[in-house]
């Protein structure tokens, strides 16, 4: 997908030396890539102590 966007300069240039990444278009990629990341991961987050679990883990640590 082709858009323009307005991104501020010093931003930019921070997150190029920051990363070592050449081109804009990957940091804006990388970045898209990352916060999609983070909002997947707050979901998950959200079933911390509603699911339910079955099994011993002191029988599966040891299991070798």
């Amino acid at each position: 997908m082709r858009t323009n966007i307005i991104i501020d300069d010093t931003l930019m240039a921070d997150v190029l030396k920051a990363t070592g990444i050449k081109s804009k278009r990957e940091a804006v990629e990388l970045g898209l890539k990352i916060l999609l990341m983070l909002k997947q991961q707050e979901g998950i987050k959200a079933f911390k102590g509603k699911l339910k679990w079955e099994g011993d883990l002191e029988k599966m640590r040891n299991d070798q």
